[in-house]
Parts: structure tokens; C-alpha cells; sequence
């Protein structure tokens, strides 16, 4: 590791030609107010605008600034973690490039770090410039995953923080495939802390993360900390069964009351239905951690670096 170099902003980039600019001039600006040495690490998640060419452009102007290409779309839990990996710094800051988690709050972060603290989130206290359907499945998503995980997890939080070398090293030496960094930071442990910030308004472009992709990294975080789903299928199995049975009892009862065949195809239909659904349900489940399982005994990498600009400031 470089001594000069204190810290690393590490800034995941897909389809971020409109703000990119932006982005570097603010955390350019924040990063010069520390007067210690830093690098800013963008790492381009197989961007189809020109995020890679303006990206360029800037290294070749900046030697503090590197650039991570990768050979094509990994998603952004992966590309943080490359971040990581080549990052130099004593303390590693992870932020998107959208402005909407502002490079303002990144002093305060580092002033907690000093005071001793190996893990700084920013927790969000207001989300500006989002409609309410996007605030309220935000909400639901923390809330839920707090409730269905082992660990505790704070609420109203992204990846929107600071860590120190040791809890970063410990990071790049878990292997796991499905990687939910946020959750990953909480397990590991250490003196952990916040500071609230008001969410901005994305500064340009359209969010990188719709309602697909939330609900894949609710499932990558509840499977990677929690059986719960599991043992609520088998919960609801057993619910299923019981209900099962009175309706079949009461259905006998109706129909010797009322002279009907004990059996009819409606009440075959329902008793159908009911059990299916429920069953296909907890089958759904299963196949998320068998899944899992799968990516995890393929021993295929997280993602594949085309290049690294600017490599060892050079």
C-alpha cells in the first residue's frame, strides 16, 4: 500500500455519461479540503454510453484518479467489490456517482473514522426528488430485510460509507459469489457508527436501480444472512395441511346436509389450487438457496477487469 495514500473514494459507474463530470469535480473538490493523499477509483460496470471515454479523459488529466473497466455488465455489489480489492487507501469511502448520497457528508465520515470508529454509514434522514410508490417500496425493502436477516442491519441505508483497511481486507478475503456488501459490513463486526444526510434529487439520468433490480438484492440479502424463508415454507406447509383438512371436513358436512355428492369439482378445484400455489411458493424459495448453492460451487469469479487506468498512479 502507497503511504501517501490515505484514502479511496471507490465511485461504481453504469450509463453515468451525464454526471460523471459532476461527480468528479464534487469529490475533487471534497477530497482537496482533507490535505492528505487520496485516490478516487471509478469502476466502470460495462457502461454502453460514454461513461468509459469521459472517464478516460479524466485520468489523463488527474493521476489520482484510476479507472476499472470491466469486459462487461456485473452488476454494482460486484463492482464495488473491485473497487475494494484495488483500493490503497487506510480508509475506503464507497458512494454512486448519481450525487443523490452527496460527497459533502464524506468530512464528517472521516472525522468520525478518526475518533476512532472502523465503519461510518450514512444513514438517510429525508429522500428528496423521488416519487412516493419509490420511497414507499424503500421503505418496505429495508424494513423487510431487517426483520427476515440474523444480523442487525440499519435501516435506511445504502452503500453509502466509510470503512477502514482491516474491515476492507476482511471484505476481499470472504469468497462468497452473491455479495451483499452492506450486509457483509454489518457481519463482520468492528465499531460501527452514522451520520444522517438528506438524500438529494439524482443529479442527471435515470436510477440504476428499478423495482427488478430491489427486489433481487432484497433476495441476495435475505438468502446470504437468513434461513427464516425456509422455515417459514415449512410453516406454511404445515398451515396449508391444516387448513386443508377442515375443508375437506366442512365440505363433507355441507354436502351431507344438503344431499349433494360429498365430493364436487369445485370443492376438488379450490383444495387444488390452494395447495399448489402454497406448494410452488416454498418450492420458489428452495430454488433461491439452491441457486445460491450453484453460483457458489461454479467458482466463477464476481467479474472480469478488462483494464485498470492509471494503474499504481502511474
Amino acid at each position: 500500500m502507497q503511504q501517501d495514500t490515505v484514502y479511496s473514494v471507490v465511485v461504481p459507474l453504469y450509463n453515468e455519461e451525464l454526471v460523471i463530470d459532476e461527480s468528479y469535480k464534487r469529490l475533487k473538490e471534497i477530497m482537496d479540503t482533507t490535505s492528505e493523499g487520496y485516490e478516487i477509483i471509478f469502476v466502470n460496470d460495462g457502461s454502453r454510453d460514454r461513461t468509459r471515454e469521459k472517464t478516460e479523459k479524466i485520468c489523463s488529466t488527474d493521476k489520482n484518479i484510476k479507472l476499472v473497466n470491466f469486459s462487461r455488465n456485473f452488476g454494482h455489489q460486484p463492482a464495488i467489490t473491485a473497487g475494494m480489492r484495488v483500493s490503497q487507501g487506510e480508509a475506503v469511502i464507497v458512494i454512486d456517482a448519481d450525487l443523490q448520497d452527496p460527497p459533502e457528508v464524506i468530512p464528517e465520515m472521516i472525522e468520525k473514522w478518526k475518533q476512532g470508529y472502523d465503519v461510518v454509514y450514512g444513514k438517510r434522514a429525508k429522500r428528496e426528488g423521488e416519487s412516493f410508490f419509490k420511497k414507499l417500496t424503500a421503505g418496505v425493502f429495508y424494513r423487510l430485510l431487517k426483520s427476515m436477516t440474523s444480523i442487525d442491519i440499519p435501516v435506511d441505508t445504502g452503500d453509502f460509507r466509510l470503512i477502514d483497511r482491516k474491515v476492507c481486507d476482511v471484505l476481499n478475503s470472504l469468497p462468497e459469489k452473491n455479495r451483499y456488501v452492506r450486509g457483509l459490513v454489518s457481519w463482520i463486526g468492528y465499531r460501527q457508527t452514522y451520520v444522517e444526510f438528506i438524500r438529494q434529487e439524482r443529479f442527471a439520468g435515470d436510477t440504476k436501480y428499478p423495482l427488478k433490480k430491489m427486489f433481487k438484492l432484497a433476495f441476495d440479502g435475505i438468502t446470504s444472512f437468513s434461513y427464516k424463508p425456509l422455515v417459514m415454507s415449512g410453516y406454511l406447509g404445515g398451515i396449508s395441511f391444516f387448513i386443508g383438512i377442515i375443508m375437506l371436513i366442512m365440505g363433507l358436512i355441507n354436502s351431507a346436509a344438503k344431499g349433494l355428492e360429498l365430493i364436487n369439482f369445485q370443492f376438488l378445484i379450490s383444495v387444488d389450487l390452494i395447495m399448489f400455489g402454497i406448494v410452488l411458493f416454498c418450492i420458489g424459495i428452495i430454488g433461491q438457496y439452491i441457486g445460491r448453492i450453484f453460483d457458489e460451487c461454479r467458482g466463477r469469479p464476481n467479474y472480469i477487469i478488462e483494464n485498470i487506468v492509471n494503474k499504481r498512479g502511474e
